[in-house]
């Protein structure tokens, strides 16, 4: 039993697919298989239950997993004290982002963090509000931004901002002469939206249903870009302002405010206390954070920034 074979089946069990994890940790899938199954013919006993949809842990593979985890993280902990001093973090951060602040935020976080952490490396990974949160909550991921987070074990919470949902229309769209509509004219308007697994319907239909009203739902999208390409044809959609900011920037988009009620969230920064590179996640964690301040600060994220 070695750290590479325990990183394996670290990877293995959180991904729940061979091919996932073969793809995080830059390896073949055969050599991922071998692996295992050298670990199982050690201990004498199988440690996955293999399927058609992909593996998951035995009850004894449970076992060994918790103690997997925990031995790289001391391992982590250990290589980054001693060689870096705790001065120069090295090791990979996954972070996840939902779709509606990743094309803002990505590119910023890794070059500042390239700068100032050239040795931690980040993967990004874009899902779903309510994949995001699954994920953390089984510590899959290091790092993730949630609108409206639940506190579960195992986490920190950094609030960061209070994010408007607007309305957002295409530029010739004669409704962006308004400055504001009412709540209750969603009704009448021919909406674009996510399907209702989604964090930001399901709040959208929560709010109608406190208000008595029905949303003119036309089109069901869970695709970013789908929704992109709908309200260039002239459907709207209700989304933060920051999520559209490349469109509105260009000249494409506008936006229209929605009072009484105004629909809004809580954006935080969600930590796991329990990552492989500590130290790493912590750091990146900060710079986030601090980015993101920065934004709402100058006025490109349009919310109201939140105190810890």
């Amino acid at each position: 039993m070695d750290l590479r074979q325990l990183r394996s089946l670290v990877y293995i069990a959180d991904s729940g697919s061979l091919s996932r994890a073969a793809e995080i940790l830059r390896t073949s899938q055969p050599s991922l298989s071998q692996q295992i199954k050298d670990l199982e013919a050690e201990l004498g006993m199988e440690l996955f239950h293999r399927h058609a949809r992909g593996v998951f842990l035995t009850e004894v593979g449970h076992t060994l997993y918790a103690h997997a985890r925990s031995i790289l993280k001391d391992v982590a902990f250990a290589k980054e004290t001693v060689v870096n001093q705790s001065r120069n973090p090295s090791g990979k951060v996954l972070v996840g982002f939902p779709t509606s602040a990743c094309r803002g935020l990505s590119a910023a976080l890794i070059e500042k963090v390239k700068v100032n952490y050239p040795n931690i490396s980040i993967h990004l990974i874009e899902a779903m509000t309510g994949t995001l949160d699954e994920w953390m909550q089984n510590a899959r991921l290091d790092i993730a931004v949630l609108y409206d987070p639940r506190v579960f074990a195992n986490i920190s919470l950094h609030p960061v901002g209070i994010e408007d949902l607007v309305l957002v229309a295409d530029s010739k769209n004669p409704i962006l002469h308004r400055n504001s509509i009412g709540f209750s004219e969603l009704e009448s308007i021919p909406l674009v939206l996510p399907g209702k697994q989604h964090v930001l319907r399901n709040y959208i239909e929560h709010l109608s249903t406190r208000n008595g009203i029905t949303p003119r739902v036309i089109i069901e999208s869970d695709s970013f870009n789908a929704i992109v390409e709908l309200v260039k044809a002239g459907y709207m959609t209700i989304m933060p302002h920051f999520a559209m900011l490349q469109e509105i920037k260009a000249g494409l988009f506008g936006t229209v405010a929605i009072m009484n009620p105004t629909p809004n969230w809580r954006v935080s920064v969600v930590v796991s206390q329990r990552p492989i590179n500590m130290l790493s996640t912590e750091a990146v964690a900060r710079v986030l954070i601090e980015l993101m301040r920065n934004l709402i600060h100058d006025g490109t994220w349009r919310a109201r920034a939140l105190s810890e």
